[in-house]
């Protein structure tokens, strides 16, 4: 199939190259539309949580008395007491249109509630409440007035949920942007400086391109199909261009290698496309189940996530499988044009990546002779491994289990104000709040009770009761029934701890255990609260993604191998990368470690969200390398070599292309490093630790050790489940001859 879908781009190349140019120009005016097409918030919450299903009770007539922004203002000396500091204040309140406004709150229309006012009276906050249900739709309400709202001679700044949406959006749009203008130039650097050549370095950044712009056309398409969150698309576009840039990588080196054994135009490229080709398809669909895990999870940033993620990995492999193999026949022999010399390094040309072997029985084991230009450092480096795969394997194991350890004290947390840099508005409205107020109004929790009688009003016996309970939970300030309607009754809670603690969620536990009042249910929302929910859906359905993804990828590798043994270990070493990687992450945002470099403020926990989101990425490319460096190493076992000369070999043949990938896929995350948000660098850090580790620690040994322990058992499946046996798949009663290359 693989060989055919060459042969059509080799021969439809023209119409091929067109139809990508056309696209690209569809891509440019309507794919890149998807930023005003995509609307929904960033979707953190579980639908069916508690807090939401509050939330939606407190949409109604029962009414919210959460607020959505709160407004700072700070005087350099004279006190809000002082009519000639208040009145501009007053008079900016006073002309804000209330088309979107629900509420509006300050120290003067409170009667002076001494709530409002810092205890050197030289502040003051104005609470704002939304009328709108969705967050983007709070956000843009807030952008219309938020002129409005800024005073002349006073220091304003913008805190609450929603001011913090707006500056997390904000700010992640400028560092993504920034991120792609370093981070393009420098791949292309490092591309010139793995192929050694100008022409060849511009096609897997063409199809980068063409995968990075189409993802927006993707994005969007899918957009009309299922809901997407508004923080999916810079994630998607980065990691469309690295898988692109991995794929083309691939296929590039081994239309080169194909070329150099002195195959003609087009059957280098459908060589290429059989092999290379068929190995980026299953690659690809490793990486998609992967994605496809996300799905599970009912929030819509990790499910829309995994949709978008989908689209555009096959979107990835489909363009490496007809665009690239179209542009390799145009460029032909010219792909090693504009050649870079370099100091370093054995320069390779045409007839030395392979030899061919004439027509006839392939040799066997003893007589597989190994030219001295296959035996480079990654095959000396697999032979080194091999010769204590023991050691070797514990040795590493117990490494990565270390490195890896400080994930098991993880204490985990859900997104807030703390994602923004120390100097943002909302963190400083939080910590002025918190050191130079007696309350602070976002420190709210709301308890709606839901009962099947009338509810009289507030002084209603059972619920005063149950208000009087909850108040005494510790770390709540106080509670009080503020709302009653149709049998609903809204209390309202206040509490002391940072909503992030875990003296929050221990309060958050305790209120949900008191007793409601006889036949009600109580439904519980408010930051603490949200934070529980979300740590609850994710911990109960990460097992299942886990179960999922782990089952079908190894069938996928069972399909690619015909082997049981490899898809059980491909599971257990990538899982073992992913481990170290969590280890870092915990260690650098838990613990604080390297704070001061990344630029961030530790909280003592890590988001709930994205390492889930790092697992789908991380394990995706390592199945990505595995299935690179496995298909290496079966093609030269397949030709008779021994085991341990066909590890050896396949690294050697596959080492390079794999840190070269490793290394431009950093290279494409690192821009996450340079983040100002906190979770962008949570990204950054736990990509770049997993693929480091699994490029290098698993792959270079792992991989070999274990594969030299397993022995010919590496590659055994029962008849029944073996399938058919072809010539070239280690079946030695089926060979027929043809040409064969030498590694």
């Amino acid at each position: 199939m693989f060989a055919l879908l060459g042969r059509f781009a080799v021969r439809r190349r023209r119409l091929v190259v067109a139809a990508a140019l056309l696209f690209t120009l569809v891509a440019g005016v309507w794919g890149t539309q998807v930023f005003g097409a995509i609307t929904g918030g960033a979707g953190f919450d579980d639908p069916g949580s508690a807090s939401v299903r509050a939330d939606r009770v407190l949409a109604g007539p029962l009414g919210r008395l959460q607020p959505d922004v709160v407004v700072l203002y700070r005087s350099s000396g004279r006190s809000f007491d002082d009519p000639a500091v208040a009145a501009p204040v007053r008079a900016a309140l006073d002309a804000l249109p209330r088309d979107d406004l629900a509420r509006v709150d300050s120290y003067w229309s409170s009667g002076a509630s001494p709530d409002f006012l810092s205890r050197d009276h030289r502040a003051t906050y104005v609470t704002l409440q939304f009328k709108a249900s969705d967050d983007q739709e709070r956000v843009k309400a807030l952008r219309r007035i938020e002129d409005r709202l800024r005073v002349p001679g006073l220091t304003v700044a913008f805190g609450g949920v929603t001011a913090m949406t707006e500056q997390v959006n904000a700010l992640t749009g400028q560092d993504i942007g920034r991120a792609e203008l370093l981070s393009v130039p420098l791949l292309l650097v490092l591309l010139v400086l793995v192929f050694r050549s100008a022409v060849a370095a511009l096609l897997p950044l063409a199809t980068g391109a063409l995968v990075a712009l189409g993802s927006f056309t993707v994005l969007r398409a899918v957009a009309l199909v299922v809901p997407i969150s508004s923080s999916v698309i810079n994630v998607i576009t980065i990691l469309g261009l690295g898988l692109a840039i991995d794929y083309a990588l691939f296929m590039v080196g081994r239309f080169r290698e194909e070329l150099a054994a002195g195959a003609p135009l087009d059957i280098a490229v459908q060589r290429t496309t059989a092999t290379a080709g068929r190995t980026v398809a299953f690659s690809g669909l490793a990486v998609a189940i992967s994605f496809a895990g996300l799905i599970l999870f009912p929030s819509r940033f990790l499910s829309s996530m995994g949709y978008a993620a989908v689209s555009v990995v096959c979107f990835a492999v489909l363009s490496s499988l007809t665009v690239l193999p179209a542009l390799l026949r145009f460029t032909g022999h010219r792909v090693d044009s504009w050649r870079v010399p370099l100091p370093w390094g054995r320069r390779t040309g045409r007839g030395q990546a392979a030899t061919l072997i004439p027509a006839g029985d392939r040799p066997g084991p003893a007589e597989h002779p190994v030219p001295p230009a296959a035996r480079g450092r990654w095959y000396r480096t697999a032979h080194l491994v091999m010769r204590r795969p023991v050691l070797t394997t514990v040795a590493t194991t117990v490494l990565l289990l270390t490195i890896g350890a400080p994930f098991l004290g993880a204490h985990w947390v859900r997104p807030g104000d703390w994602v923004l840099p120390a100097d943002a508005d909302a963190r400083v409205v939080a910590r002025h709040l918190s050191t130079a107020f007696d309350r602070d109004p976002a420190k709210v929790l709301t308890a709606v009770v839901r009962t099947t009688r009338p509810t009289a009003a507030p002084g209603d016996a059972e619920l005063d009761a149950y208000a009087r309970r909850l108040r005494a939970v510790p770390a709540v300030s106080d509670a009080a029934v503020t709302a009653v309607h149709d049998g609903d009754a809204r209390i309202t809670l206040h509490y002391r701890p940072d909503p992030m603690s875990q003296e929050a969620a221990a309060m958050v536990r305790d209120l949900r255990a008191q007793t409601p009042p006889d036949g009600a249910t109580v439904l519980l929302t408010g930051m603490p609260a949200s934070r529980a929910d979300i740590v609850h859906m994710i911990g109960s359905r990460v097992p299942w993604m886990a179960l999922f993804v782990a089952a079908v990828s190894s069938l996928v590798l069972f399909l690619a191998f015909r082997s049981v043994a490899i898809p059980l270990q491909s599971v257990v070493l990538s899982l073992l990368s992913l481990f170290a990687a969590f280890g870092v992450i915990t260690w650098i945002f838990q613990d604080g470690h390297l704070s001061g470099l990344l630029g961030f403020t530790p909280i003592g926990a890590i988001d709930a969200d994205f390492p889930v989101l790092i697992v789908a990425i991380a394990f995706g490319l390592a199945m990505d390398y595995q299935v690179f460096l496995l298909s290496r190493i079966k093609e030269h076992h397949d030709r008779g070599a021994s085991s341990e000369e066909a590890i050896a070999l396949g690294l050697q043949r596959s080492a390079g292309t794999i840190t070269s990938a490793a290394l431009l896929m950093i290279v494409v995350v690192c821009g996450f490093l340079a983040s100002s948000i906190a979770f962008m660098q949570m990204i950054g850090v736990g990509l770049v630790v997993a693929v480091a580790v699994d490029a290098t620690l698993v792959r270079a040994v792992l991989v070999p050790a274990t594969l030299r322990l397993l022995g010919r058992r590496a590659w055994w499946s029962p008849r029944f489940l073996a399938g058919p046996r072809t010539p070239g798949t280690g079946d030695r009663s089926a060979r027929t001859p043809r040409p064969q290359y030498r590694p």
